[in-house]
């Protein structure tokens, strides 16, 4: 596979946009509105290109500290719970003032990292994202401070930015920091220090550029590198760039060379496939008649009811189920949309009787192609 560069970025269409703390906020204390409203028309402009975008927002923490009418940022834990909780409202409502005059909603998302990984939480979270973006909402994505308890520290929505890439196959991962990018050395403490334009991401190189270097490592970009290996899992690029530079989000996606570009060899389905593959455990199996284990076993088919012809095991929407032909040769897997006892409801079925059978409107699919793995 050949080598990829910064001119997928300007034919990228969905991206998500992580911005820290330290660019939101005035001295670490309160919300900086200037620049909350230069990013938001950064974003407007980067989707009259016809770009899908999700913020994920740091900030929460600083503008409860001041709603509270805190001195400084409390270093217990329920003050700082209470400090998110009193500034989620501060923070959207800024966003809200941002983008009314564009016309464009935004939608407040609070997520933690259990709810990405625990599987039911995961298909509900990727149809609410994906159908805020088929709405025309920027969805502002946050990390529910409120209730966490070891998680609320600084670099932490690195993380999640690079779970929710993940989570809507975003093309792009832009990191917006207080940086102009990885360095190969500590621009702190070493003025000739030198900016790396590009690099793979998973480059062993990289981890002596990032380790050491104090608290947030050198320039706070060990979380950063993390997250873009995340990220690549589901085969985004990741570019780490400073957000006070100016109108750095078009001229990211322009394909300009700002900030360091993190690229990876995998491609989204394949890196998604991975993951169903090698990462979860089976909890049940759906049974499949010749002609759906047939189509399943070249890929890119959802498996419906009609396909199905028994149901082993107990489980539940979201979890992981063998797909398995009449000799009980696993031939896929994937993410189930139903639970084992709805699904047993539905063997053999047509996709419209669902509704009249369960006496709800579901999914037609009992296994979504998105969600699934050929073996």
């Amino acid at each position: 596979m050949s080598q990829r560069d910064r001119s997928e970025l300007r034919t990228a269409r969905r991206w998500v946009v992580k911005v820290g703390s330290a660019l939101l906020t005035a001295d670490g204390r309160r919300l900086d509105h200037g620049v909350i409203h230069g990013l938001v028309q950064q974003l407007v402009k980067l989707r009259e290109r016809g770009c899908e975008v999700v913020l994920v927002s740091s900030g929460a923490v600083a503008a409860g500290v001041v709603r509270l009418g805190f001195d400084e940022r409390p270093g217990d834990l329920h003050s700082l719970q209470a400090a998110a909780a009193v500034g989620q409202s501060a923070l959207i409502r800024s966003y809200e003032e941002a983008l009314a005059p564009q016309g464009i909603t935004p939608a407040l998302v609070l997520l933690s990292h259990a709810d990405i990984r625990a599987r039911d939480r995961y298909l509900n979270a990727r149809g609410t994202l994906g159908r805020l973006l088929e709405l025309g909402v920027i969805p502002v994505v946050n990390e529910n401070d409120s209730v966490v308890t070891d998680e609320i520290r600084f670099g932490d929505n690195d993380t999640l930015a690079a779970l929710v890439a993940n989570l809507v196959d975003a093309e792009v991962l832009l990191v917006l920091t207080d940086r102009d990018g990885l360095y190969r050395g500590n621009p702190d403490s070493d003025p000739d220090a030198v900016l790396v334009p590009s690099a793979e991401v998973d480059d062993a190189r990289l981890d002596q550029m990032v380790s050491g270097g104090g608290r947030f490592g050198r320039g706070g970009m060990i979380t950063k590198l993390s997250a873009a290996r995340l990220a690549a899992r589901s085969g985004a690029l990741t570019v780490i760039a400073n957000g006070r530079a100016p109108d750095v989000v078009r001229r990211v996606a322009s394909g300009e060379e700002v900030g360091t570009l993190l690229s990876t060899q995998r491609r989204p389905q394949s890196a998604r496939k991975q993951w169903l593959a090698s990462l979860l455990h089976e909890h049940g199996s759906l049974v499949l008649d010749d002609g759906a284990a047939a189509m399943l076993a070249t890929g890119g088919k959802s498996l419906l009811p009609i396909g199905v012809t028994s149901v082993t095991g107990d489980f539940v929407r979201g979890d992981l189920v063998a797909c398995v032909d009449a000799g009980g040769r696993q031939v896929a897997r994937g993410l189930v949309n139903y639970s084992a006892a709805e699904a047993r409801k539905l063997v053999g079925l047509a996709s419209h009787l669902i509704p009249e059978v369960l006496g709800y409107g579901g999914d037609a699919e009992i296994i979504h192609c998105d969600n699934m793995v050929s073996l």
